[in-house]
């Protein structure tokens, strides 16, 4: 039995999807959820629904029972998310899960001078208490999506281009779904044992060349403009978006000037058998139908 946790949110429904693609029966398959109500979708599909919550440990020992490999999708919660993670970890221990994988981050600093500590901190802790607990394990270290850049780009990108304090430094972000595909292909094979992946793209890219591609496919001008980090800070307050937005966009794209998602490694592409999707192909698919 592989079961799913996040199993509504968009990284643990393309997995089931792709889990369901290669083959596997659906009743093979277990979502955790905690309303029933959010996983129609998944019920009419015929996956087993398990009730639970990251912060109700009882109920997380019942839904892992009988499991034999747990993909821990990592809470949306930052805030609580170092005691969620904690809760699913013992519970997956106390209900005898025989192998998990968790969905973790790419990064190379990680101290508390990193600008995505207060994101990463909790994905740290979250995998030294995976190895300790003597379960087998698998980590995926995700980049940050490219799904995710439209978000950090705005509505308006088309017309105002892109302000963002990024620098020129290149980055392998990859897709969500190619993540998810990766995350799908390793839950049905073998030889991932105490493995840690890389889901990064195998190109890099910097925001000046997406500032470019984006004019190639939209055909006119879009600009990139990396300003100080003071003044996008107070641009972004200015212009009414709220606080935890502004750290968040910030801080990411301090980290992309650092050279935080940079990486050379083939991990994805290995997994999925073929290229990952390049920035290019997604912005293409994003912007083209606005």
């Amino acid at each position: 039995m592989i079961l799913v946790t996040g199993a509504t949110g968009n990284y643990g429904k393309a997995t089931i999807d792709f889990l369901l693609k290669k083959g596997i029966s659906a009743n093979s398959i277990s979502a955790l959820v905690r309303d029933v109500a959010k996983a129609e979708h998944l019920k009419a599909k015929g996956i087993n629904l398990k009730i639970g919550d990251y912060d109700n440990y009882a109920t997380l020992v019942a839904a892992f029972k009988g499991v034999d490999k747990l993909l821990l999708v990592s809470s949306t919660d930052v805030v609580n998310r170092g005691k969620q993670h904690e809760n699913a970890v013992k519970a997956a221990k106390e209900a005898g899960v025989k192998h998990i994988f968790y969905t973790s981050f790419e990064r190379k600093n990680e101290t508390e001078t990193s600008p995505t500590y207060f994101l990463g901190k909790s994905h740290l802790e979250t995998e030294k208490l995976i190895k300790a607990s003597g379960l087998t394990y698998t980590i995926f270290k995700n980049n940050l999506y490219l799904e995710a850049l439209p978000m950090f780009f705005g509505e308006q990108v088309l017309t105002t281009g892109i302000f963002l304090p990024a620098g020129d430094v290149k980055s392998a972000f990859a897709s969500r779904n190619d993540m998810a595909e990766a995350t799908a292909n390793v839950l049905t094979s073998q030889g991932h044992e105490n493995k840690e992946y890389s889901l990064s793209n195998t190109e890099n890219t910097s925001m000046q060349e997406i500032a470019e591609d984006l004019s190639d496919i939209v055909g006119k001008q879009i600009n990139y403009v990396s300003p100080p980090q003071d003044v996008y800070v107070k641009t972004l307050t200015g212009a009414g978006v709220p606080p935890e937005y502004v750290g968040m966009f910030s801080g990411f794209a301090e980290a992309i000037k650092q050279g935080e998602f940079s990486t050379e490694k083939a991990d994805l592409e290995n997994l999925l058998g073929r290229k990952p999707m390049t920035a290019k192909a997604f912005l293409k698919e994003t912007y083209t139908s606005k």
